[in-house]
This record gives structure tokens, sequence and C-alpha cells, in this order.
């Protein structure tokens, strides 16, 4: 049984047919680099079946998408740098070593340049960035980032696919704790099924949920909830 699923409005030209089986989407993990003064720098990361890929992080009428940072706490934003990864020329680093830990959005690219790819392709369309570029949250319910189907750098690398790196002011060094909100992600899986999940969050459960729930499910990758 299929069913459509589309993006609403700015980005209604991604409507897409899922699947109405299981996703290969397995989980978040958010990886911390440390401190390198300017706030606790964390990558975030997809985790998808071997095969698969990512083509979209979006929010629309279904599902909003925000990603802020927790209580008091902001983004570092470079002055060299933007809000994805089209943005960070990682050729300036030895002149402004600073701009390599930006806060920025991205599709399996780190930097202008594509790699680990050879090339970077990123789009985004109907998201407002100054609150993000300010040191705010990402929220829109009529936006996304993407690439199209064909762009190498959705494929996952290692069973991950790279969606951001957030260097967090006032970090304690748990990405799960400080960064809070949700997203809606589209790709395709091994066999080129399009695919689509709602709501995905990253936050650990507290103790006693585990308990309920298991701890063998719970090894730093979840499935959404």
């Amino acid at each position: 049984m299929l069913k459509t699923i589309g993006f609403a409005g700015a980005v209604g030209t991604l409507i897409a047919t899922a699947s109405a089986s299981g996703s290969p989407l397995l989980g978040i993990t958010i990886d911390s680099l440390g401190d390198y003064g300017y706030g606790e720098v964390y990558r975030m990361y997809a985790d998808v079946e071997v095969g698969s890929r990512i083509d979209a992080v979006f929010g629309n009428s279904v599902g909003e998408l925000s990603i802020g940072t927790a209580g008091s706490m902001a983004f570092y934003q470079n002055a060299l740098g933007g809000p994805t990864s089209t943005a960070i020329n990682s050729a300036f680093f030895p002149l402004a070593a600073s701009l390599e830990w930006d806060s920025y959005v991205t599709i399996g690219s780190l930097y202008a340049n594509g790699h680990p790819f050879a090339e970077n392709k990123l789009l985004d369309i109907g998201i407002d960035w100054a609150s993000f570029n300010s040191g705010g949250s990402i929220v829109t319910s009529n936006g996304s980032w993407f690439v199209t189907p064909i762009d190498p750098q959705g494929g996952e690398l290692g069973g991950q696919v790279l969606l951001g790196q957030f260097t967090v002011v006032g970090g304690t060094g748990d990405g799960y704790a400080d960064l809070v909100g949700q997203i809606n992600i589209q790709g395709k899986d091994a066999d080129g099924n399009t695919y689509q999940e709602f709501g995905v969050t990253w936050a650990i459960p507290a103790p006693g949920a585990l308990a309920l729930l298991g701890v063998a499910g719970f090894t730093g990758r979840r499935r959404r909830r």
C-alpha cells in the first residue's frame, strides 16, 4: 500500500510518494568533538541502513522542523560562515581557524568543496535563517534543506549521513541534552523506494524510561519516537 505525502507551500516541488512499510532510518547520533574555544562542537548524523540515503530535512504542515539549544545556550556563528555547508570555505581555515567551528546544516558534505564528497550541491528553500544566524533556533513549517536524489552526498557513509554541525556556547558536552527540537526526513532506501519520517528526535530517555524499554535498545542509536 502506498501513501502520498507532500511538502507544503514553498517546498511543494519536493512532493514524494512514500512507502507505508518500514523506513531505513535507524535513529540520530550526535557526536561531540569537544570545545575549541567557541563552544561545544556537535555533529548530527542520521543513522540509516546500508545503501540508503537522505535527500531532505524539512518542516511542513504535518510536522514542524526545529533545532535549538537548551536553556540560555546559543549557537556559535562565525562572521565568515553561513547557515549551510555551502558557505563553509575550508581554504580559509589556515587564516581564520574559528570558521571551522561555525554552526551550519548540511546533507553529507562538511564544506563548500563537498568533502568527503567531490562536490556540494546542497540547496535550501523557505527557511528564514535570521534567528539561526544570530545564535538562535532554526524553525520552519514550510521549508527545507535538500539535495536531489542523484547527488552522491545524500548517500550513507558507514551507515550515516551528516545533517549538521552545531557549536553550542555554554554547552555541557552532551549534545543529546544541549540540542533540542525535532526534524522530518525524506530519502530513499537501498531499493530506491522513497520514505519519509516525521517528528524525528534525538533526546535520550530518563533512566526510568530506559529501565522500562530495556537498555539493549539504546546504544547511542535509537529509532525515532
